[in-house]
């Protein structure tokens, strides 16, 4: 009796150790879904950089421009410089155009940032993000407060630029890429509007015009040699271009610099066109503080359809005309 009960039993256990390893065998079998963070760049987005002549890992450069509630994502090519890749439409901010001063004002930054890998946030409660690093060497100089400022999905700011989390996903992944391929941090400008001639003659009585014109000789750098400009801080201002002999002190007097040679941009043939991501803009109709109803979007959609074309950069000097619905309005 006894030895029949202990054959039983093993039978039993060699019965239920098959069904688990049959179990973990199917498991295996079924695919594993990514962290939103780990999501790998979609087939359109690669083939539109193999179009573009550009590296998933290539170096990457990021552009901000409140008032046309745009962000850029360029890519580095063989040549050194820095190519376009696609603008994609900020769906809310905070405040109006002019720097971030104090914890609390609800003002979405602008100034020079350098986003290093400590400050990529793949566990944002805005989805995904990367923060700012606010306040910079610039801002702390003048002694502004605040923190966690960044740009994230959800469609919501309290002084950060909010994207839809579907071009959020694709933001990260692209910035992502290129720090895991080895650049140690890239470079984002955030900019009131297009600094062209003409827009800033119209803000020559404001407030903000001296700090601005500073900020226009990064614009205008990049816009020249298509690569990033250097940028210290001392004196309590930004001084483009320019690479110090020695560590400056934002609040201390310039020590001596030198100023990089480049040489003139020669353009690599690339496609015509320039890739505009879909998606509303809901500044000035969505409550920055909320998630955007339906009517917000069907006002933003209105908004849109009634605009004959839409002013994009210089480096492309097409208009295209206003983008579809946002495809992931959270």
């Amino acid at each position: 009796m006894g030895t029949n009960t202990g054959s039983t039993i093993k039978a039993a256990v060699r019965l239920t150790i098959l069904l688990a390893c049959v179990f973990l065998s199917a498991c295996s079998n079924t695919p594993t879904i990514p962290a939103p963070s780990e999501v790998p760049l979609s087939k359109e987005t690669i083939s539109l950089l193999a179009k573009k002549g550009m590296q998933a890992g290539a170096p990457v450069f990021v552009r901000i421009f409140k008032e046309e509630s745009e962000l850029e994502i360029w890519k580095q090519r063989d040549d050194g410089r820095f190519y376009h890749f696609k603008t994609y439409p900020i769906c809310n901010w905070s405040g109006e155009i002019g720097p971030k001063q104090s914890y609390g004002d609800r003002q979405a930054p602008e100034g020079f940032y350098t986003i290093t890998p400590a400050l990529m946030n793949p566990n944002s409660k805005y989805y995904l993000s990367f923060n700012l690093g606010y306040p910079n060497a610039y801002e702390r100089a003048w002694g502004r407060t605040g923190d966690s400022v960044m740009v994230h999905g959800n469609c919501r700011s309290a002084g950060c630029y909010a994207m839809t989390d579907a071009l959020m996903e694709e933001i990260y992944g692209l910035t992502r890429e290129s720090l895991k391929a080895g650049q140690p941090s890239f470079q984002l400008h955030a900019y009131p509007f297009r600094m062209t001639d003409a827009r800033m003659a119209r803000e020559k009585n404001n407030k903000w015009y001296g700090f601005w014109r500073t900020m226009k000789q990064g614009y205008d750098y990049f816009e020249k040699y298509r690569v990033p400009p250097s940028v210290a801080v001392c004196e309590r201002r930004y001084v483009v271009d320019a690479v110090p002999r020695s560590r400056p002190d934002p609040s201390g007097p310039c020590p001596a610099f030198d100023r990089p040679f480049v040489t003139a941009f020669k353009p690599l043939p690339e496609p015509d066109g320039v890739a505009v991501a879909s998606g509303n803009k809901l500044k000035g109709i969505a409550n920055p503080d909320n998630e955007p109803t339906l009517a917000d979007i069907n006002k933003a959609k209105a908004q849109q359809s009634t605009q004959s074309a839409w002013h994009l950069p210089s480096f492309g000097s097409q208009s295209t005309p206003a983008t579809s619905p946002v495809a992931n309005a959270n």
